[in-house]
């Protein structure tokens, strides 16, 4: 089942965090914890968002903010049983058009040289690598760094 047909995108809320955490330690070895993600809830400039399947439960998550006319990706994850979907797709993608909404014209993120699904998939989305950051992960391992630029005919009908 397409997953970025059927899930619905809404605003994280502190109700979420136990099955966002749970996400979060499945796919990441230095999680966030229950705090980070509470002050991103709680920050005027984050955009925390989660997709819920059919049933309610959550497949996936996104935190991005931003700060003036900059935007970042900081977080996302998709549950394991709900890979390769077209969530992560849907999860950027709503992402992006929010930040357009607030006035944000370029996106930034980090991604682990190893992430090639991710990567894939942010550059099938529109971002494109600009630069490097050396031992950027706990384990040494290098991060690229990836751009992209919103334009002025951004669909931003799909804005959360």
């Amino acid at each position: 089942m397409d997953l970025e047909t059927t899930a619905t995108i809404l605003p994280m809320t502190a109700a979420d965090l136990d099955e966002v955490i749970a996400i979060e330690s499945d796919s990441f070895p230095r999680p966030w914890t229950r705090d980070h993600f509470l002050a991103e809830i709680d920050s005027h400039r984050s955009l925390p968002l989660v997709a819920k399947n059919r049933e309610g439960r959550i497949a996936g998550y996104i935190c991005s903010s931003h700060v003036l006319e900059e935007g970042e990706i900081l977080d996302v994850a998709v549950r394991r049983d709900c890979r390769g979907k077209g969530l992560g797709r849907l999860l950027v993608t709503t992402a992006i058009s929010a930040l357009a909404v607030r006035g944000v014209g370029s996106i930034g993120l980090e991604v682990r040289v190893s992430n090639e699904a991710a990567i894939a998939l942010y550059r099938k989305i529109g971002f494109e690598t600009v630069g490097m950051r050396k031992n950027y992960y706990e384990n040494g391992e290098d991060a690229f760094l990836m751009a992209y630029t919103i334009n002025d005919s951004e669909d931003r009908a799909d804005a959360v």
